[in-house]
């Protein structure tokens, strides 16, 4: 269970290192608002345990980030607004940034970044000289590298959340996902991801690709 205090306080520190001198509206109100939004029902995976969990990988990593405060609240607003169905959750996330932090105090400059992070979590893909986007990445993808029992819980929220999804579109669909991040040159960008995280992470998918390959074919309608 995840400890909404703990996280509330944690969005205020980030939301106060990234505000302009003078300060903003009481934070705690932002807080609530996304708090709200990472409990809402459709959400298997993408939960308050998830963010909890990129917060915690945004801050062993932060000694490779510009800003890690801009860096931790675009863990907060990078799947602030989700729908299983629908493929637009990253860009209407980084509006929902583009028109919150502003408002909450945080200069323009500073909240067009956080739009920028939370757009790049599509790919996952940042470039060599992109040191906040390399660590946003890194946490968010660092499940994968998950001892075998947080794997496989992984695994069974993700298809909880796809649950309208035919059994074997979403076993096309996984499988080339997967295929996908193995094939890239590396999944994590930062030292601490290669050295800690690359070759666990390759190993739990080669061997869910394997699962997914062995499963008995859906009944006959």
């Amino acid at each position: 269970m995840a400890d909404t205090d703990a996280l509330r306080a944690r969005f205020v520190r980030a939301l106060e290192g990234a505000r302009a001198p003078g300060g903003g509206p009481d934070p705690v109100l932002y807080a609530e608002d996304l708090l709200a939004r990472w409990q809402e029902p459709q959400r298997r995976y993408h939960t308050l345990a998830h963010l909890t969990a990129v917060l915690d990988h945004v801050d062993t990593l932060a000694e490779y980030a510009d800003d890690p405060d801009v860096v931790r609240l675009a863990a907060w607003f990078h799947d602030a607004v989700y729908l299983p169905d629908r493929s637009e959750n990253e860009e209407r996330s980084a509006r929902l940034a583009e028109r919150a932090l502003p408002e909450a105090g945080v200069p323009e400059a500073k909240a067009a970044e956080v739009a920028r992070l939370v757009r790049l979590t599509v790919t996952h893909d940042p470039d060599d000289d992109d040191r906040d986007g390399q660590v946003l990445c890194d946490a968010d993808l660092a499940v994968l590298a998950s001892p075998p029992s947080a794997y496989a819980a992984y695994t069974a929220a993700v298809r909880e959340e796809y649950h309208f999804v035919p059994a074997d579109a979403f076993r096309e669909g996984r499988t080339t996902v997967l295929r996908e991040l193995l094939a890239a040159r590396r999944l994590f960008r930062t030292p601490y991801g290669q050295e800690h995280w690359e070759a666990t992470a390759r190993y739990n998918m080669r061997g869910e690709l394997e699962m997914l390959s062995t499963a008995p074919a859906p009944p006959a309608p």
